[in-house]
């Protein structure tokens, strides 16, 4: 009877073991499991757990529809160059433009040309997206589920629209094209005198080695500053499957990580100062154009634009594109058609390239992954568990036979081969800095000489028309508050980022407010006092901020300073006012000013720049970066005399190669735009109290903060 009962014991245990490890599994698959799952925390992060890697795009690519699934479908009927079809007639310049820039028929050549593999990772997301739209319908608009399915081609076309022609080179340039005119500075960079309100593409980045850090391990700072809307969002999100174990962020839409970490390495990109692409005027002849004393035909394509009407029915519209061998023709000026060319339309790895970052465990292995120059643009900061800081100045940069930066700036005779560019400078052609003697390296948009000091780059050893020689006043605010401190701390690292001080007051303050009391009538002198009493910062509570921020947007973008900025002086040029008197008068107009907008002078920053998403809606703390403020908040006019963030600081990332690593992170405006969500600028009000969240990537610290899990 014993032993029957002996056996029954065994038995019984054996039993809870089968099905302890069948609800285990089922609930708490790890790495490589039968399962693939995602664990949704509490700010609406999905943790992606991926049997294998094609598990683990596809279910990227549901957890991205389940955040944001209306914008997802939106973006790809646009890069479809369909949208009008879709949408109506509000898009009709959008599918031109895309079409014209021939990108639904180079999408598809992309997709061919992938490796097997990446056609096969391409295809499980776009399937994810479509998996989650089918058993969701509920939870997608009506308006949108016209594009669905997606496929591998779609992604592809995604991101040629926001990679090559939105950020190498935008609608906006296009346009001024099409009149004729270009802007001086191509670049999407802002100079220290603009003061444009125009949202910039933008960003910090900060390096830190072992050397100038007070814990001993490398640190690395991301920072990008992009629109809070549209293809510009960033998807906060952990990828862990064979292979890799990443976190990090992508733009919505897209499958792979644009800035991440991993247990050994980081990485992040800042918008560089790099000539992605030219503009050639063609001088006309016989139905084509003249190239080398010959004519050549024009490459002539008529394709049917199908155009949505409000009553429901659909008319066409032919849009002829023309092409010469420089690209398509995309204006004119003085009798001559302009062309365009842009970089990297023949390099379609830029999935497969990031794919490798990611899952690279090294400094030999990462470097082996960019090399290969799939990403025409961005420069790249990186830090590793091993101490190493590294600064690349990436991008595919033509190589020119003639001309300095501010040529290839202006439209260019495109009657002769000799300014027709075929070819990319390599690698090892490129600025770059890898462990410098100073123990940094930042990057605040400014071309590659300044990202640390003494410079290790000299502009003089590289071609003339690879980056132009300028160091704006946030990128200075940026390298002196790295100098100011030999041992930086993770905890000083992170309370520099939200930094709001304005280094353009610093330089021109002390000039304005003598002045003033010299020159000044009463409402100069006035002013004058407010800004003498004033921080010189942009925080909530500021008082001398609004007065000092509409001065200076009222001030001429150039000639306004008494020394202008020297590259041999680079962090304390330019400095002083030219003309003082002048600058009281322009004083004197912005007190007027805010005086009858607010009612007084020393009104609050935070009263009057608001920090708006969704239905939040906060006193702000930093301004745009043209003021040199680190923390760049980008603002344009609201209601009731205020304004109000559209662009600005977005993802940010402060990450310490320690054991464990440490890292916070703030996704600043949520993880969601789907209009049920609870994660639409629920992070906001972290972001107004100089708050990062701390990073979940332990299952336990997963399961400690779970807000749902779901189990494919």
């Amino acid at each position: 009877m014993m032993k029957f009962k002996k056996k029954l014991s065994i038995i019984f245990l054996l039993l809870l073991t089968v099905i302890l490890s069948l609800f285990l599994g089922l609930y708490r698959p790890v790495t490589g499991g039968e399962q693939t799952e995602i664990l949704w925390d509490t700010w609406g992060v999905p943790h992606i757990y991926g049997k294998d890697t094609a598990s683990l795009f596809q279910a990227m690519g549901w957890a991205q529809t389940a955040s944001h699934g209306n914008l997802i479908l939106k973006l790809y009927g646009q890069a479809r160059g369909r949208a009008a079809e879709y949408w109506g007639e509000k898009y009709l310049e959008s599918d031109q433009y895309v079409r014209t820039m021939g990108i639904p028929i180079r999408a598809q050549e992309w997709y061919e040309m992938q490796t097997p593999t990446m056609r096969h990772y391409l295809d499980a997301f776009a399937s994810g997206i479509n998996r989650y739209s089918q058993e969701n319908p509920d939870k997608i608009d009506d308006k949108v589920k016209a594009v669905l399915p997606i496929t591998g081609v779609d992604i592809l076309a995604h991101v040629q629209r926001v990679i090559h022609f939105n950020f190498v080179v935008n609608p906006q340039n296009i346009a001024s094209l099409k009149s004729g005119n270009l802007s001086q500075n191509k670049s999407n960079s802002t100079l220290s005198t603009s003061s444009s309100p125009t949202p910039q593409q933008g960003s910090n980045a900060w390096a830190i080695a072992p050397s100038h850090s007070a814990s001993g391990n490398a640190m690395l700072l991301a920072n990008p500053h992009l629109p809070w809307s549209d293809f510009y969002l960033w998807y906060e999100t952990q990828l862990t499957a064979p292979g890799i174990d990443a976190y990090g962020a992508a733009l919505v839409g897209m499958p792979i990580l644009a800035i991440a970490f991993n247990n050994n390495l980081g990485w992040t990109f800042t918008v560089n100062t790099h000539d992605g692409w030219d503009a050639y005027a063609l001088t006309l002849a016989n139905n084509g154009y003249l190239l080398d004393g010959k004519v050549h035909p024009f490459e002539t394509e008529t394709q049917t634009l199908k155009v949505k009407q409000i009553d429901g029915t659909i008319r066409e519209q032919q849009l002829v594109i023309q092409r010469s061998i420089h690209g398509p023709i995309v204006g004119q000026k003085n009798g001559k058609v302009i062309a365009l060319r842009v970089v990297g339309l023949d390099q379609p790895e830029i999935m497969k390239q990031l794919w490798d970052m990611a899952c690279a465990n090294n400094f030999k292995e990462f470097e082996t992954a960019i090399k290969r120059l799939q990403l025409p643009m961005f420069t790249i900061m990186y830090a590793d568990r091993a101490g190493h800081i590294f600064h690349l100045f990436n991008g595919q940069v033509p190589v020119h036979s003639q001309g300095n930066w501010q040529y290839w700036q202006g439209i260019v005779p495109g009657d002769t081969s000799e300014t027709l560019w075929t070819k990319y400078h390599p690698y090892q052609d490129l600025p770059r800095v890898l462990d410098p003697r100073s123990g940094w390296l930042q990057n605040a948009n400014d071309p590659p000489w300044t990202t640390t000091f003494p410079s290790p780059i000299n502009p003089n050893n590289y071609p003339p028309y690879i980056a132009p020689q300028f160091m704006d006043f946030r990128a200075q605010r940026s390298a002196r508050m790295l100098m100011k401190d030999p041992r930086i701390s993770f905890e000083e690292m992170i309370a520099n980022k939200f930094s709001s001080r304005m280094e353009l007051a610093d330089r021109i303050l002390d000039d304005l407010i003598t002045a003033a009391r010299q020159f000044g009538s009463n409402i100069g002198r006035d002013a004058a006092d407010v800004l003498a009493a004033w921080d010189r910062q942009a925080n909530d509570d500021s008082r001398g901020a609004v007065l000092f921020g509409i001065l200076a947007r009222l001030m001429p973008q150039t000639n306004w300073f008494a020394t202008r900025w020297n590259p041999n002086l680079p962090l304390t040029t330019p400095r002083g006012l030219a003309d003082p008197a002048s600058a009281v008068k322009v004083l004197e107009a912005a007190a007027t000013t805010v005086k009858l907008l607010y009612g007084r002078l020393d009104v609050p920053w935070g009263e009057v720049v608001r920090l708006r998403y969704g239905n939040v809606d906060l006193p702000a703390s930093g301004g745009p970066g043209f003021l040199g403020i680190f923390r760049v908040i980008d603002i344009v006019p609201s209601s009731g005399n205020r304004f109000q963030s559209i662009a600005g600081d977005s993802y940010i990332a402060a990450i310490e190669f320690s054991n464990p690593i440490k890292a916070r992170v703030l996704n600043i405006y949520g993880n969601a735009t789907q209009p049920d969500s609870v994660h639409i600028g629920d992070q906001l009000a972290l972001y107004t109290r100089n708050q990062l969240r701390s990073v979940w990537r332990t299952r336990k610290e997963i399961e400690d903060n779970l807000e749902w899990r779901e189990v494919f």
